[in-house]
């Protein structure tokens, strides 16, 4: 049982990071750190339980060491202690995420997220060794399940053993079997986090304490409202509003979640830059004309309410 205590629940965004035109960065962009703040400072006005910088969503893997810090200054800055700053410490290696991790202490973040080893199909004496060691720094953990993105599943076994180590504290669930939800709270005594948008109604339902999100970066007041639906027992009123932004969130599952969710946020009327570094390149015609078509749904039924 971990010995840290840390609220998880409310809306926790995994937020997107804008970037600038400029010839001397990597691949033509530079990090908007203004543009970044303004964006951490909107979600925390909008109610938002807190940031997570350097997420996926966050194009963490494709920063300089310096820019990858610097986010989570940013956040931790701009957050200012209305709410939670979890910053994602993922690596190759053990070494590495420690690494992260130990800066993110340093630097004044309240929590980790952290994905097995990353790029490397890890066997579970490795995933177990590589969360040991992150836990040494002494940061709560939220471990992170991504079986598409690591080819690792985390299953409720795996994730009984890792609730051991005393920072682990949660788990943000994206297996996109909810079935997991009740299964990990019958055998770990943490924090089961609904972690795919298109899973959010069905993950709170079935017992989830929180929301590490990526669409409310599009719309945070409304993910606000729908998950205190949710927690309140209010079950028509929430199926009803899911109902009709499910859409746009089931882009959170997909490929191009990156630019997906760029898009759809500055559709929602931000603004917010596209623009992302490689690998990742503009959506497809065919699939622009489907984000929008499905934000612009969400957002004429949230208006017309």
């Amino acid at each position: 049982m971990s010995s840290q205590k840390i609220d998880l629940g409310g809306v926790v965004v995994a937020t997107t990071l804008p970037f600038t035109p400029d010839p001397a960065a990597p691949a033509g962009l530079a990090v908007d750190y203004a543009g970044y703040a303004a964006h951490v400072d909107h979600l925390m006005n909008a109610g938002c339980r807190g940031v997570g910088p350097n997420g996926s969503l966050g194009e963490y893997s494709s920063l300089t060491d310096e820019e990858r810090r610097k986010v989570v200054q940013t956040a931790v800055e701009t957050v200012a202690g209305r709410g939670i700053v979890i910053a994602g410490v993922h690596g190759v290696g053990w070494h590495q995420a420690k690494h992260w991790a130990e800066l993110a202490a340093e630097d004044g973040a309240d929590a980790v997220l952290l994905l097995p080893p990353t790029i490397y199909r890890a066997n579970r004496r490795e995933i177990v060794e590589h969360y040991s060691r992150v836990n040494e720094v002494g940061l709560p953990i939220m471990v992170y399940n991504n079986p598409f993105d690591t080819k690792v599943d985390l299953t409720p076994d795996v994730v009984a053993e890792l609730a051991q180590l005393e920072n682990v504290v949660a788990i943000k669930e994206f297996s996109g079997d909810v079935r997991r939800i009740s299964e990990l709270r019958e055998v770990a005594d943490i924090d089961v986090i609904a972690g795919a948008d298109d899973l959010l109604f069905e993950s709170l339902v079935m017992g989830a304490t929180g929301w590490f999100a990526g669409y409310p970066n599009a719309i945070p007041e409304v993910a606000v409202e729908l998950y205190e639906l949710v927690r309140a027992g209010k079950i028509t009123e929430a199926r009803d509003l899911y109902e009709n932004v499910v859409a746009m969130f089931r882009w959170d599952s997909r490929t191009e979640f990156v630019q997906a969710i760029k898009l759809s946020t500055q559709i929602a009327g931000r603004p917010f830059a596209v623009e992302t570094r490689p690998p990742r390149g503009p959506l497809s015609a065919e699939q622009e004309a489907t984000v929008r078509r499905d934000t612009e749904k969400a957002l004429a039924y949230i208006a017309n309410r």
